[in-house]
């Protein structure tokens, strides 16, 4: 798989990761996606409370 994403190692407490790989199951997402969802929902949040990150 080609893709011009930036990649980015996350070190992660193995109890954590295994709890977010069961939720991306639960949720029919990949773990990758899961954490993507996660950021992207703290970004927003993070926007509504300040304002846009430009």
């Amino acid at each position: 798989m080609s893709d011009n994403l930036p990649r980015y190692t996350l070190r992660i407490p193995r109890e954590k990761l295994d709890k977010i790989k069961f939720i991306a199951d639960y949720n029919g997402r990949s773990t990758n996606k899961e954490i993507e969802r996660l950021i992207d929902e703290h970004i927003s949040k993070f926007e509504e409370s300040h304002s846009k990150i430009k």
